[in-house]
Parts: structure tokens; sequence; C-alpha cells
């Protein structure tokens, strides 16, 4: 953001994207709302910044820091679009209570602002800074804090510059941020919100380890594995894969029904050996399951593969099941 000099008797607030402010500027060049040395903490001033944002104002990049604004109404009714508040600075504002429907706060900086019983129901916090916030009790339902925290793309790039300190600090906001967002979602019985940011916390965490240590060989094998025990479906498709790749296995190995070896053969046509890959993949998934019909047996390494498949599909199908009865009982 640039200031803009063209007009003396305005404020000065500008950005690169034409968003301009028209109010009248004071001393420091800066209208009453965007002027950072005015702590708006006065009675007024809540009935003053709703009508401001009714009457149109420039509301970007507004400073709110310190403001008292406990139950104000910014919900812009009868628009599908909300009140635009990217770029503000709410820095431990106080809006507790307050009805917030459908804002955005795009890139604003929430920092240990009070948010607690406020109504954030398809609030836009993308890019946000949402360290320290106060949840307690918010209805955050539909909200949308991004894909990916501003800490942690800060994270990422203090990683890619080599300062690992810096880094280490990001990640640990990051997780913490995470953390209170879970802990937010399960107050208001948002399982499934609550489940991605567990996932996204644990992430933060593992970050944090030693690239080359093993428990975050651990954690990442976990995450690939069942998403930390919130995504059933990739325990599906470890399975899959699993039976699938011990079939191709079994397919060169070899397997023994009533005394003939059945294995894969240049010499055999097409049919033939199709045949006795599907005849591998039935095995495989006898095994697997631990179903163990005896008509096929394991001939020389395919009775390590077999005894790895079977402990592995023993463990996994018990897995599937914690993980799924865990995801459908909340």
């Amino acid at each position: 953001m640039q200031p803009s000099h063209d007009q003396a008797q305005t404020c000065r607030y500008h950005e690169d994207n034409a968003h301009t402010c028209h109010e009248a500027a004071g001393d420091s060049g800066l209208c009453y709302w965007h002027d950072p040395k005015f702590i708006k903490d006065r009675a007024e001033d809540i009935q003053q910044l709703e009508a401001y944002a009714r009457g149109g104002g420039q509301l970007r990049g507004i400073s709110l820091n310190h403001a008292k604004l406990a139950g104000i109404d910014l919900v812009r009714h009868h628009q599908k679009v909300g009140y635009d508040f990217s770029n503000a600075e709410l820095y431990r504002a106080d809006l507790s209570g307050g009805h917030l429907f459908n804002i955005n706060f795009c890139n604003a900086s929430l920092m240990k602002a009070d948010l607690r019983e406020a109504n954030l129901h398809c609030a836009n916090l993308s890019g946000c800074n949402l360290l320290g916030i106060k949840w307690g009790g918010a209805k955050i339902e539909n909200m949308r804090a991004g894909k990916v925290l501003r800490q942690e793309k800060l994270a990422k790039m203090a990683e890619k510059n080599g300062n690992k300190e810096k880094a280490m600090d990001y990640f640990e906001q990051a997780e913490e941020i995470y953390r209170d967002l879970r802990k937010a979602a399960e107050h208001e019985g948002l399982f499934a919100m609550s489940g991605d940011y567990i996932r996204k916390e644990l992430t933060m965490r593992r970050q944090q380890m030693p690239k080359r240590c093993f428990k975050r060989f651990l954690s990442k094998s976990i995450d690939l594995f069942c998403g930390y025990g919130e995504a059933p479906l990739r325990v599906i498709g470890f399975s899959l894969v699993l039976i699938l790749f011990s079939a191709i296995l079994y397919f060169f190995t070899g397997l023994n029904f009533d005394g003939e070896i059945h294995q894969f053969n240049l010499n055999n046509s097409f049919t033939s050996n199709l045949m006795t890959f599907l005849n591998c993949i039935y095995y495989s998934v006898v095994t697997f399951t631990t179903l163990g019909y005896g008509d096929f047996t394991p001939i020389g390494i395919s009775r390590a593969i077999a005894a790895f498949e079977a402990f592995t599909g023993s463990f996994t199908i018990a897995l599937f099941v914690v993980v799924f009865v865990k995801k459908m009982t909340r």
C-alpha cells in the first residue's frame, strides 16, 4: 500500500488496486478510521463504525487495534457480498458477540483479537493472522481460514531461505493456530472441520522435527497411511496398492496349486499368463484378509511375501475399522 498525495484534504490511504479512502484527513494525513494513533474505544465508536460501513466507507486497511467493539453489527444485510475489511489491523480488538456474518478479513491481522460468541458464519479469513485469537463460543460454520495459514507460508519461505530458527518459530505459531481452530470446531460440533485441523496441526508439529529423524519419518508414514486417523479412504487405497503389489510379486515368484507351479513364463500364451496373474490376485486378497483357504500355497520367496502381507493386512483391516468408526460416530 502506498500513500497518495493528490488531495491534501482527504485521507491518503491508497492501495495499488485503486482502493482509496475519501474521508477527511487529520494532521497525520489519514482519516480517523485509518489512523493507527486513534484507539477506537469510545462508546460511540460502535455506532459510528456501523454507520460508516453502511455509508460505503473504505473499510479496507482500517486500524482497529485495541478497539472496543463488543456486539457490533457488521452484517451487510440483503447483500450476497459482506463488508470488505481486507488488510485491516485488529490487534487485540474486542469483537466479542459481534455479528460478522459473511465478512471479508482477507489478509487482515486479527492477532489476539477477542471473537468469543461472535458470528463468523461464512466469513473469509484467508491470509489472516489468526495467532492468539479467543474463539470461545464463536460461530465458525463455513468459515474459510484458507488452505494455508499466513504463518505456514512464512515458515516455508524462511526454510527456503535457510533461516531455520525463524521457520521453526512460524511452524510453532501455525501449530498453535490450528490447535485453537480445532478446539473451536469441536466446541461447535463441527467434527469434519475439526478433523481437517487436527491433521494440519500434526503436520505443523512434524515440520518442527529434524528432517532425518525417525519420529518425523513415522509421523509422515501415519499421515500417508491414514491421515492421522482422519482419512479412512487412504487406508483403503493403501490396501488396494498392497494387494496389487503383492500379486505382482507372487506372479514372478510362483504359487503352488495341487503340485503345479503357477508362475509367469515367457513360453506361455498371453491368456495363460493372464489367468496366472488373476490367480495371484485372488491369492493376494485371501492372504491380505487372512482367510487362508489353502487351495494355493506359497513357495520359496513367496512365503516371506505372504507372511508380510498377512501381518500387514490384519493390522490394516483393524485400523480401517477404528478410523471409520471414529469418523462415523462423531
